[in-house]
């Protein structure tokens, strides 16, 4: 499963550029998404997976990983709609399916004595070819998501939540889960290229980001943790030029509980996750909220 999904990131993103002036705090994809059954395609038909989440942060981090903005705070809400239609086609042996995010974001933001508040679509995600394995209990996906700028952007503005520049992000994911119950494990590897912010001239670092999860499922109950980490790999560039002396380049981890209860057909999923350590981005907490539906 892709994260993935949502482009709630969108919205980080363009908190941490106006808040320090410039495009940091990046990353299309909203870190910690996916945790365990990652990897899992369901058989073939069409599937609804809502996503809820909650971001909040109280403070915009520099190279150092000190607070750099005074009286700063992020609120960030969102619901995302993700469809996904496996298919009964194969290649290679895998399941080819097709998937599609569409968030709606509620955000507001604070620094330095200043406040604005912005509702509405954010970058959609699409993805119109996955393939997907299964030997036994080992779940493979393989994929490239695509992060369109769909979501309201203006320059200058303290709360954007839309990027206005695509990113491609290749994915490859792992489960290893026994539908019976024991240990689940998952994991989520993604690498992003970022286009240019044509408004800014302005091109974002490319990012190297991972979920991960460990959990042991008692049948209908799941207990396990679910952590993330995000290096950007590149420096970010505007007019050219490398951005600041470190290029801005972005650094994260978190870590949390997680629960998963299985309602009849609809697994639910809930997830905390607490921000640890980050350079050059907001440091905060987020709470995810999943359930997965078939038409």
């Amino acid at each position: 499963m892709r994260k993935y999904a949502l482009a709630l990131a969108a919205a980080f993103a363009a908190v941490a550029a106006s808040a320090q002036a410039t495009e940091t705090g990046g990353g299309a994809y909203p870190n910690g998404a996916e945790s365990i059954g990652v990897a899992r395609l369901p058989p073939p038909g069409t599937y609804l997976l809502g996503y809820s989440t909650y971001y909040a942060a109280d403070r915009l981090n520099d190279a150092h990983g000190d607070s750099a903005v005074p009286d700063f705070a992020v609120d960030a809400f969102a619901n995302i709609a993700r469809f996904v239609r496996p298919t009964d086609k194969r290649i290679l042996g895998a399941t080819c399916a097709m998937q599609t995010f569409v968030p709606v974001v509620d955000l507001t933001v604070h620094a330095a004595g200043a406040r604005q508040h912005k509702f509405g679509p954010g970058d959609m995600i699409v993805n119109p070819f996955m393939l997907g394995w299964t030997k036994g209990n080992l779940n493979i996906i393989a994929t490239m998501d695509t992060y369109v700028p769909t979501g309201r952007y203006r320059k200058g503005d303290l709360a954007n939540i839309g990027c206005n520049y695509w990113t491609f992000e290749p994915v490859l994911a792992v489960t290893y889960a026994d539908p019976k119950g024991g240990p689940e494990v998952s994991a989520k590897i993604m690498y992003d290229f970022n286009t240019k912010n044509k408004a800014t001239d302005y091109r974002s670092g490319q990012e190297f980001h991972a979920d991960v999860a460990a959990a042991y499922n008692f049948n209908p109950l799941t207990i396990g943790v679910t952590a993330y980490y995000y290096k950007q790999t590149s420096d970010d560039r505007q007019n050219g030029l490398r951005v600041g002396p470190d290029g801005n380049r972005g650094e994260a981890c978190a870590a949390g509980p997680l629960l998963r209860y299985q309602l009849g057909h609809v697994p639910i999923t809930a997830q905390w996750q607490h921000e640890f350590h980050a350079e050059n981005r907001p440091q905060g907490a987020k709470f995810w909220l999943k359930a997965a539906f078939r038409f």
